[in-house]
């Protein structure tokens, strides 16, 4: 039977690639094929390709790939949702024999597949209600209710995503312990999807390199369609989906196209959303226990991977 590897790391760092030279590497050594398996929440959904970086299937050198392209625009994604199909696919690559390597940088989502972790309670009408209370008053009164019911909570949660300020007073409305960040009880690192060998790799990069990596990666997007990606999506209910209207690159070329936003402010809205997300997924992913890290500063490190593969073999 195979073994499950975890390729994390922040956006840029080169981890599509890593993961198809450590799927083919794996394969070489095991006889039997790799697979890879997202963990992205933006490359979920179809159509979303320039916006999110995914790799065409040109480019996938012949590998399997699964999670990719399974919701529409105006779906919303979650952990919740996300879990147990990436799961199901995880089992099915190991039972035939084959490793599966998960990648993506979406930390709650990695966390899920790989960790113990179990989700709060959930309920529409009080979603609801909190979402009507933030359109009509803001972010600050929910932060301060939350404050109330659940203070190490409150002090956690990222207060820019009102996403997850929402899910978080959501969770403690209806008595529940909210995980909005990883755990940090070391019972709960425990290996959540049923699998005995599992590797974690961290693609990492300086971060002055990987700043510029991600500024012209968004000036890329730009100039290679994401407004046309953009109007694409319109009729798939890009403007209307919950998760999906708000993806970074998506929500500001929507902006643009709306007239709310110039393109010189939409690239560097992107820009500025893209580096600091970058920097939460490093502090997320660098929590990780037992996780060996790769330098791909200077480029892919071939080298590193072969090594890991002999001693896992």
């Amino acid at each position: 039977m195979g073994a499950l590897w975890a390729i994390v790391g922040a956006t840029g760092t080169g981890k599509s690639e890593a993961a198809l030279d450590l799927a083919e590497r794996l394969g070489a050594a095991r006889g039997v094929p790799a697979q890879i398996v997202n963990s992205d929440a933006m490359q979920l959904y179809a159509g979303m390709d320039i916006g999110t970086a995914k790799l065409p299937a040109s480019e996938r050198r012949g590998i399997p790939h699964h999670m990719f392209d399974v919701f529409e625009p105006r779906e919303e994604a979650t952990v919740a949702r996300y879990q147990p199909d990436a799961r199901a696919a995880i089992s099915a690559i190991l039972k035939q024999g084959g490793d599966a390597i998960l990648v993506g940088g979406s930390g709650l989502y990695v966390s899920s597949v790989v960790f113990d972790f179990q989700f709060p309670p959930r309920d529409a009408a009080t979603r609801a209600a909190l979402e009507g209370e933030y359109e009509s008053a803001g972010i600050e009164p929910l932060v301060a209710r939350l404050s109330d019911l659940d203070p190490a909570v409150a002090a956690a949660v990222d207060r820019r995503n009102p996403r997850r300020v929402i899910r978080a007073l959501e969770v403690a409305l209806l008595g529940g312990g909210a995980m909005v960040t990883l755990p940090s009880d070391p019972v709960l690192w425990r290996a959540g999807a049923g699998h005995d060998r599992t590797h974690i790799l961290g693609i990492a990069c300086e971060r002055g390199v990987l700043t510029e990596r991600l500024d012209a990666r968004v000036r890329g997007m730009w100039a290679s369609g994401m407004l046309d990606e953009v109007r694409g999506l319109l009729p798939q209910g890009l403007a209307e989906g919950k998760t999906a209207s708000r993806a970074i690159g998506y929500a500001q070329a929507l902006a643009q196209l709306a007239g709310d936003l110039t393109e010189n402010e939409a690239i560097a809205e992107t820009q500025a959303l893209t580096r600091r997300y970058a920097r939460r997924q490093v502090s997320w992913f660098k929590r990780y226990p037992n996780a060996a890290w790769i330098d791909q500063t200077a480029g892919r490190d071939l080298s590193a991977l072969d090594e890991i593969v002999a001693v896992s073999s």
